[in-house]
């Protein structure tokens, strides 16, 4: 082992159950603010899959937003954004990490690497997602309404629940999963095999670098993983988005699917691309920088390179 090598030391047992919390947490630190910060160019993505006649391109967009709407508007549907991505970021990587041990430990320990990580994380999306949706109702309708739905996360919930009942928080959770599962399938799956790739390329165990440079691995590794991210699930996050502005009353899913896609057809389920690209590969690098950060600040190893 090289001698600026940083080995892990922690209290913390592996795969203990504080081992499983602390990922919990570091996926709600993970997700959050990055999701958070991103939240304008997310409201104009949202806006431009909605109406792609609304802005010609991002730039202007921006401009026409403060202009009507000044920094606030910019920043439309931020508290949903955070608390729902908060959320969601516990159950993404805190079960994921518990579906990697006992998938890849206990169930199914011949099973190919690539098959744990895929199916872990789409166990974990699954239920993640179920905490993230109501948020994610509110955010989309905030963002796709001009002047937007409602001023606050508060305002938000009660018009929906008012109007719909707390089903109306959940219209939008089947195309969710359509989006989000396949995501976060290839954002662990596709993370885990670039970082093992790219100690692979430097030539030396993970062991042999700095924490340091582990995470710079990280960052790299995970803006690899989100470009595949942001193409595979960008026709459902279209469909979300359309399906949370346009659903009429009484429709069934898949009927408000053939519905929507009958109007915008299939090119316009990728409206918005080149911005969500940037978004999520931004996105997805930070977080895992940020998740293997705080693990590494707990004195544990970070994700992948094994």
């Amino acid at each position: 082992m090289s001698k600026n090598a940083q080995k892990p030391k922690s209290t913390i047992e592996l795969y203990s159950p504080t081992y499983f919390a602390a990922c919990t947490l570091g996926g709600i630190i993970a997700c959050g603010p990055t999701h958070t910060s991103v939240t304008p160019l997310d409201l104009v993505k949202c806006r431009r899959q909605v109406d792609s006649s609304i802005y010609k391109s991002n730039a202007q967009a921006f401009r026409k937003i403060y202009a009507t709407e000044g920094l606030r508007g910019i920043f439309t549907g931020w508290a949903p954004t955070y608390v729902g991505y908060s959320f969601q970021g516990a159950g993404k990587y805190g079960f994921y990490e518990v579906f990697k041990y006992y998938y890849g430990e206990k169930l199914f320990p011949n099973a190919p690497k690539t098959l744990v990580y895929l199916g872990a994380s789409a166990s974990a999306e699954f239920l993640a997602d179920i905490a993230l949706c109501p948020w994610e109702s509110i955010k989309v309708r905030m963002q796709t309404t001009i002047p937007p739905y409602a001023k606050g996360l508060g305002e938000g919930w009660s018009k929906v629940t008012q109007k719909e009942g707390v089903a109306g928080l959940y219209k939008g959770l089947y195309p969710l999963w359509g989006r989000q599962i396949p995501y976060t399938m290839v954002k662990f799956a596709s993370f885990e095999k670039t970082v093992e790739l790219i100690y692979k390329q430097l030539g030396k165990p993970k062991e042999a670098y700095t924490t340091l440079q582990q995470t710079g691995v990280s960052f790299l590794g995970g803006y690899i993983a989100g470009i595949g991210c942001a193409v595979v699930s960008h026709p459902a996050d279209v469909m979300v988005s359309k399906l949370n502005a346009d659903r009429k009353p009484g429709e069934g899913a898949m009927t408000a699917v053939g519905r929507i896609y009958q109007n915008i057809g299939f090119k316009g389920l990728w409206n918005g691309l080149p911005v969500r690209i940037v978004m999520i590969g931004t996105l997805t690098a930070f977080q895992w920088l940020i998740y293997d950060s705080f693990k590494v600040y707990l004195g544990l190893p970070t994700t992948g390179g094994h």
